[in-house]
């Protein structure tokens, strides 16, 4: 049973979530307000109607946007005047050396991001200025003491760039192996139902954080997919599915739409709206990235893939044009911040911005891009790894800094049951193998 705490909680966060939606809140709102000051278990009591109620509320009427959670909507809401392209005819060499490329900037992205997860952008470059390392070009150094008033890792931190020594645990990169795992245990056809067998198998409960944590418990009480993204879950449009396309992608190289499906299957047990269009927009373009040469063709070709009237698929072609007119990232960095800076430090549609941000104002480097992505705050790590993950695609090998990759050693560690240290390669060979056959 979930403490009153907990569920006082779930239930603020479930009111701010459905004015996201374009919801009327207003009942529930009075009966939070009742549960104010009360003793436990009338908390307790009056709130298991005020998750009920939460299930049948829907936007207003003059909500302007059109955002399905189902794949069939979802598709028949996609722009209908999109160019969608698959990469045909891949050679078996020329996917090893970009999905080496992707995996290597995936796991560098998310060390860089690792030691100021959650700061803002302004501690981020008060650190990199106390330690002469301003502009990030790396990873983040060490230094014996902090800026007043900003916390940093301690100078033996092993995500800090003298200590590295292998892909530290962390669940961008759990997610992208578990991706991989699902592909190949399903022969190239992962289902929602695998994705939670492989969730209560593999996964341990308190390595999974908000939306994740909340259909964990969900399907612990056997409530399934879809509702397991619903049921006491406000954080079903925050950045967990985005992190969990990548290892899906790589195994549905050249083929978006593919892996848009496959992360919508992915995305949908813990994630509805514009969380599971984050998984499929970074899922299709970095599968496109695999094939393909143009950064921004890529980005479009993600774009083809989720409800052109969509708060997130707004947000981006936004960014888009910010990129095209700005001259410094910092610029485009105001803008987002001014238009989308409402949202949770940790939602799908912000950070999905600072992404896209990034690797327009990056020119076409990856450590530039990555760089760019950090130092923009908000959910680092993720960013830095999805940015790591699309460039690496895009470039190959060649395209990763040869003083980044090394540090890594070839070596991933994951929380997942039964897998603790993986070698970087190996997942390239298995990721090429499904690629090759789906």
């Amino acid at each position: 049973m979930l403490s009153a705490k907990t569920l006082l909680t779930l239930a603020r966060d479930e009111i701010t979530q459905l004015r996201e939606e374009g919801c009327e809140t207003g009942v529930l709102e009075e009966l939070l307000a009742t549960c104010e000051g009360a003793p436990p278990d009338a908390v307790r009591d009056r709130l298991g109607d005020f998750f009920e109620i939460s299930l049948r509320l829907r936007p207003t009427h003059d909500f302007p946007y059109r955002e399905p959670s189902e794949l069939d909507a979802i598709r028949a809401a996609r722009p209908r005047d999109a160019e969608r392209w698959d990469c045909h005819s891949l050679t078996e060499e020329w996917l090893s050396d970009r999905l080496t490329g992707a995996w290597l900037g995936r796991c560098i992205g998310c060390m860089i991001g690792k030691p100021v997860e959650g700061q803002r952008r302004g501690a981020i470059e008060r650190i990199l200025r106390a330690a002469g390392a301003y502009p990030l070009d790396g990873y983040f150094p060490v230094l014996e003491a902090a800026p007043e008033g900003v916390a940093y890792k301690s100078a033996s931190d092993e995500c800090l760039g003298p200590n590295i020594t292998r892909g530290v645990r962390d669940d961008d990169t759990d997610y992208s192996v578990l991706g991989l795992m699902l592909a190949e245990e399903s022969a190239g056809d992962p289902t929602s139902e695998g994705v939670v067998s492989a969730w209560l198998s593999r996964l341990p409960y308190l390595r999974t954080y908000t939306a994740e944590r909340a259909a964990m418990r969900n399907f612990v009480c056997d409530v399934m997919p879809p509702l397991s993204a619903r049921w006491m879950n406000p954080y079903r449009e925050w950045i967990g599915a985005q992190i969990r396309a990548d290892g899906l992608a790589y195994c549905a190289a050249g083929r978006p739409e593919l892996a848009a499906t496959w992360c919508f299957r992915d995305a949908a047990v813990s994630h509805t709206k514009n969380g599971i269009y984050g998984e499929m927009l970074f899922g299709a373009m970095i599968a496109a990235a695999l094939g393909a040469e143009d950064l921004e063709a890529c980005i479009w070709r993600g774009l083809a893939e989720i409800p052109e009237e969509s708060r997130l698929a707004e947000a981006v072609r936004d960014c888009i044009g910010w990129c095209a007119e700005d001259v410094t990232w910092e610029e485009t960095w105001e803008r987002i911040m001014a238009g989308y800076g409402g949202y949770h430090a940790v939602h799908t549609i912000n950070n999905a911005l600072l992404c896209v941000m990034a690797l327009l104002h990056g020119k076409g480097d990856l450590r530039r891009s990555i760089a760019i992505a950090v130092m923009g705050g908000l959910d680092t790590d993720c960013n830095g790894a999805t940015v790591g993950s699309v460039m690496g695609a895009l470039l190959g090998v060649d395209g990763v800094p040869e003083d980044l990759s090394a540090p890594l050693n070839d070596t991933l560690e994951t929380a997942l049951s039964g897998v603790t240290q993986l070698r970087i390669s190996d997942l390239v060979e298995r990721s090429l193998r499904v690629a090759m056959i789906a």
